[in-house]
Protein backbone atom coordinates (compact mmCIF):
# COMPACT_ATOMS: atom_id res chain seq x y z
CA UNK A 1 0.00 0.00 0.00
CA UNK A 2 1.33 3.40 -0.91
CA UNK A 3 1.53 5.51 2.23
CA UNK A 4 -1.20 8.14 2.23
CA UNK A 5 -0.06 11.74 2.16
CA UNK A 6 -0.27 13.68 5.42
CA UNK A 7 -3.11 15.93 4.25
CA UNK A 8 -5.19 12.94 3.10
CA UNK A 9 -4.62 11.28 6.45
CA UNK A 10 -5.61 14.41 8.37
CA UNK A 11 -8.92 14.36 6.51
CA UNK A 12 -9.45 10.60 6.92
CA UNK A 13 -8.51 10.29 10.62
CA UNK A 14 -9.69 11.96 13.81
CA UNK A 15 -7.10 14.20 15.49
CA UNK A 16 -6.23 11.51 18.10
CA UNK A 17 -5.99 8.79 15.41
CA UNK A 18 -3.61 11.01 13.44
CA UNK A 19 -1.47 11.90 16.46
CA UNK A 20 -1.17 8.27 17.57
CA UNK A 21 -0.51 6.66 14.19
CA UNK A 22 1.61 9.39 12.58
CA UNK A 23 3.30 11.20 15.50
CA UNK A 24 3.70 8.28 17.94
CA UNK A 25 1.38 9.83 20.54
CA UNK A 26 -0.24 7.72 23.26
CA UNK A 27 -3.83 7.87 24.44
CA UNK A 28 -4.38 8.54 28.11
CA UNK A 29 -4.96 5.23 29.94
CA UNK A 30 -8.56 4.01 30.28
CA UNK A 31 -9.82 6.50 27.64
CA UNK A 32 -9.67 4.41 24.45
CA UNK A 33 -12.86 2.91 23.09
CA UNK A 34 -11.43 -0.64 22.94
CA UNK A 35 -9.88 -0.88 26.42
CA UNK A 36 -12.90 -2.57 28.04
CA UNK A 37 -14.35 -3.93 24.78
CA UNK A 38 -14.75 -7.68 24.25
CA UNK A 39 -16.98 -8.29 21.21
CA UNK A 40 -15.94 -11.03 18.75
CA UNK A 41 -14.08 -9.73 15.71
CA UNK A 42 -10.74 -8.44 14.52
CA UNK A 43 -8.90 -5.18 14.96
CA UNK A 44 -7.39 -3.66 11.82
CA UNK A 45 -5.03 -0.74 11.24
CA UNK A 46 -7.18 2.41 11.17
CA UNK A 47 -4.99 3.77 8.35
CA UNK A 48 -4.65 0.81 5.97
CA UNK A 49 -7.15 -1.81 7.12
CA UNK A 50 -4.45 -4.45 7.56
CA UNK A 51 -5.64 -7.16 9.99
CA UNK A 52 -3.64 -6.88 13.22
CA UNK A 53 -5.27 -8.47 16.26
CA UNK A 54 -8.13 -10.82 17.09
CA UNK A 55 -10.56 -10.48 19.98
CA UNK A 56 -9.69 -14.12 20.77
CA UNK A 57 -6.23 -12.91 21.87
CA UNK A 58 -7.45 -9.83 23.79
CA UNK A 59 -7.36 -9.76 27.57
CA UNK A 60 -7.67 -7.29 30.44
CA UNK A 61 -4.15 -6.43 31.57
CA UNK A 62 -5.47 -3.64 33.79
CA UNK A 63 -3.06 -1.18 32.15
CA UNK A 64 -5.66 1.09 30.54
CA UNK A 65 -5.04 0.12 26.91
CA UNK A 66 -6.27 -2.79 24.80
CA UNK A 67 -3.92 -5.72 25.39
CA UNK A 68 -3.36 -8.74 23.19
CA UNK A 69 -1.18 -11.84 23.62
CA UNK A 70 -0.17 -11.90 19.94
CA UNK A 71 -0.92 -10.42 16.53
CA UNK A 72 -3.01 -12.36 14.01
CA UNK A 73 0.07 -12.60 11.77
CA UNK A 74 3.47 -11.49 13.04
CA UNK A 75 4.41 -10.49 9.46
CA UNK A 76 1.92 -7.61 9.73
CA UNK A 77 3.79 -6.12 12.72
CA UNK A 78 7.15 -4.34 12.86
CA UNK A 79 8.96 -4.08 16.18
CA UNK A 80 11.46 -1.27 16.76
CA UNK A 81 13.59 -0.23 19.73
CA UNK A 82 12.13 2.87 21.39
CA UNK A 83 14.49 4.83 23.64
CA UNK A 84 12.23 7.85 24.29
CA UNK A 85 11.53 9.22 27.77
CA UNK A 86 14.58 7.54 29.32
CA UNK A 87 13.15 4.04 28.81
CA UNK A 88 14.02 1.19 26.51
CA UNK A 89 10.84 -0.28 25.06
CA UNK A 90 9.79 -2.12 21.92
CA UNK A 91 7.51 -0.07 19.70
CA UNK A 92 4.92 -1.88 17.56
CA UNK A 93 4.08 -0.55 14.08
CA UNK A 94 1.94 -1.88 11.25
CA UNK A 95 3.88 -3.39 8.34
CA UNK A 96 2.20 -1.75 5.34
CA UNK A 97 1.09 1.67 6.60
CA UNK A 98 3.91 2.03 9.16
CA UNK A 99 1.34 3.26 11.70
CA UNK A 100 2.45 3.57 15.31
CA UNK A 101 0.27 1.13 17.26
CA UNK A 102 1.77 0.94 20.74
CA UNK A 103 4.38 -1.23 22.47
CA UNK A 104 5.00 -4.87 23.31
CA UNK A 105 6.12 -5.98 26.77
CA UNK A 106 7.17 -9.33 28.20
CA UNK A 107 4.76 -9.24 31.15
CA UNK A 108 1.79 -10.94 29.47
CA UNK A 109 0.15 -14.21 30.49
CA UNK A 110 2.84 -16.90 30.58
CA UNK A 111 0.41 -19.59 29.38
CA UNK A 112 -0.12 -17.53 26.19
CA UNK A 113 3.56 -16.87 25.44
CA UNK A 114 4.27 -14.11 27.96
CA UNK A 115 3.79 -11.09 25.68
CA UNK A 116 1.50 -8.10 26.13
CA UNK A 117 0.84 -6.06 23.00
CA UNK A 118 -0.31 -2.77 24.56
CA UNK A 119 -2.10 -0.99 21.71
CA UNK A 120 -3.76 2.41 21.38
CA UNK A 121 -7.47 2.17 20.53
CA UNK A 122 -7.00 5.15 18.20
CA UNK A 123 -4.72 3.05 15.98
CA UNK A 124 -7.40 0.40 15.51
CA UNK A 125 -10.72 -0.11 13.79
CA UNK A 126 -12.89 -3.01 14.96
CA UNK A 127 -14.57 -5.31 12.44
CA UNK A 128 -17.29 -7.42 14.12
CA UNK A 129 -17.27 -11.17 13.45
CA UNK A 130 -20.63 -10.94 11.66
CA UNK A 131 -19.24 -8.33 9.21
CA UNK A 132 -15.91 -10.03 8.41
CA UNK A 133 -17.17 -11.58 5.17
CA UNK A 134 -18.95 -8.40 4.05
CA UNK A 135 -15.86 -6.24 4.66
CA UNK A 136 -13.45 -8.60 2.87
CA UNK A 137 -11.99 -10.30 5.95
CA UNK A 138 -13.89 -13.62 5.59
CA UNK A 139 -10.69 -15.64 5.84
CA UNK A 140 -10.49 -14.62 9.52
CA UNK A 141 -13.80 -16.30 10.42
CA UNK A 142 -11.73 -19.43 11.16
CA UNK A 143 -10.40 -17.66 14.28
CA UNK A 144 -13.87 -17.99 15.80
CA UNK A 145 -14.66 -21.61 14.83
Amino acid sequence: MEKLKKEELKQKLTPIQYEVTQNEATERPFTGEYDAFYDDGIFVDVVSGEPLFSSTDKYDAGCGWPSFTKPIDSKEIIEKKDRKFGMIRTEVRSQNADSHLGHVFNDGPSEAGGLRYCINSAALRFVPKEKLEEEGYGTYLKLFA
